[in-house]
């Protein structure tokens, strides 16, 4: 989840784009080949893996917070239900809380892998190279860094990534709340501090931390709202951490008192959500979008719905890989045609008709019909974007692994797991 990488990745993007505007390089794949070719770089992986019988297999997970981050406690149930479904007694699961971005880190996947884990898993990007770190130290020894990005580029066999498609559940969520920004622009609801000078209604987003992640995750919920409500307009608001309630309420109401009348969020904790809910009962027309968890509980008639991963889908996959002696993916990513991603239930004050759009988009996204990032949907400083630079897979500042925009679509998560939208388009401003 963590992209300190991303903001790399971000530079080399945006450099490609003030150069020329046009791909400087040769596309070497597609992105439906990139998804199930190694990156450049990486080691051929192919040897044959030992089953695990059921009874000797034992898992480590390492997680940044505790089960009161949603993130986390998404992770941890996630663990819980695919060992569940795999007959994998719960006694043979190890969880390792609150551990830091830093050599704690690698400490605990030590010891994990002293007390006999086979797979060890860690929830955050700031894991890592902590966990890589590990990798190389304990062959025999499978290490999966969630949301991690540099798996295909370690010559590891035993270090893998995984993440959801994110971006396709956060479009959905964006439809829930364009319904809802629709329905109050109807019933003539918003105050003139809700629009902008050139008419744009306002709406805002906490975010955690400028990275590709974020950027993606925002970017595909706007575009989810303008898909219903063209003339709206959201600014970011970051915090810089990941799970900080007080940090993520006062954010969150920064955004209100200017003026943004929906306010979602990519941050752990229910403090945006909890915030919302106190300005519409003080009188404030005002709804949020969370995510991970189902926000009712905090905001029971400001959540309109949240963004959330399924993540129980790759733990059964990789945990049914080590049973069966197969081989886990270096980089690994599904979405709503997989069941790994989903919204929770919609809120009692969801606009009417907000279900059936629901199901028609979620229909369209699983099929291919519709493409979050279609190209002809958004502009970055007033221009199409057509083409944009591959991945940068050794740090030479030069796409050199596939091409992520063709046939007029940004392929998001295709050449590897891990998000790398991070374009800035039109229509969406950072505060900080």
């Amino acid at each position: 989840m963590k992209k300190i990488l991303a903001l790399i990745l971000a530079l080399c993007m945006a450099l490609a784009l003030c150069a020329c505007g046009a791909a400087t390089t040769t596309p070497t794949a597609t992105p439906a080949e990139a998804a199930t070719t190694p990156a450049a770089g990486a080691a051929e992986t192919a040897a044959a893996v030992a089953a695990i019988p059921v009874k000797d297999l034992k898992i480590g997970v390492i997680c940044v917070e505790d089960e009161n981050s949603g993130y986390d406690y998404a992770h941890i149930s996630g663990v819980q239900a695919a060992a569940k479904s795999l007959g994998i007694p719960e006694d043979q699961i190890i969880f390792k809380y609150n551990i830091g971005e830093d050599e704690t880190c690698y400490d605990a996947c030590c010891d994990l892998a002293e007390q006999g884990c086979q797979l060890i898993i860690t929830d955050s990007y700031g894991h890592q190279s902590y966990a890589q770190q590990a990798a190389s130290e304990y062959p025999n020894v499978t290490f999966v860094s969630m949301t991690g990005d540099t798996a295909a580029l370690s010559g590891l066999a035993n270090f893998k990534n995984a993440f959801c498609n994110t971006y396709e559940s956060r479009y959905v969520s964006g439809v829930v709340a364009g319904m809802k920004l629709q329905e109050l622009i109807n019933d003539k609801k918003l105050a003139d501090k809700n629009y902008d000078d050139k008419g744009n209604v306002k709406i805002g987003y906490v975010g955690a931390y400028p990275y590709a992640e974020v950027v993606s995750g925002y970017t595909s919920f706007f575009l989810g709202v303008r898909s219903i409500v063209k003339n709206v307009v959201m600014d970011v608001q970051f915090t810089n951490s990941w799970y900080d309630p007080t940090a993520e309420a006062e954010a969150a109401n920064a955004l209100i008192a200017d003026g943004c009348c929906i306010i979602s969020q990519h941050a752990d904790s229910t403090g945006a959500p909890g915030a919302v809910q106190a300005a519409l009962d003080a009188g404030t027309v005002v709804y949020c979008v969370g995510y991970n968890v189902d926000m009712t509980s905090v905001a029971p008639t400001a959540a309109l719905t949240s963004a959330q991963n399924n993540w129980s889908v790759y733990y059964t996959y990789a945990l049914n890989c080590l049973l069966t002696g197969e081989e886990i993916a270096t980089d690994w990513a599904q979405g709503y045609a997989e069941g790994a991603v989903m919204i929770s239930k919609l809120g009692d004050s969801c606009a009417a008709g907000t279900a059936d759009k629901v199901k028609e988009v979620e229909t369209a996204i699983s099929s291919g019909t519709l493409n979050v990032f279609d190209c002809s949907t958004f502009t970055v400083g007033g221009q199409p974007v057509t083409t944009y630079l591959a991945i940068d897979t050794n740090g030479d500042f030069k796409g050199d692994q596939g091409e992520a925009i063709t046939n007029g679509v940004f392929h998001e998560s295709t050449l590897r797991s891990a998000p790398y939208f991070a374009l800035d388009i039109d229509g969406i401003t950072k505060l900080n």
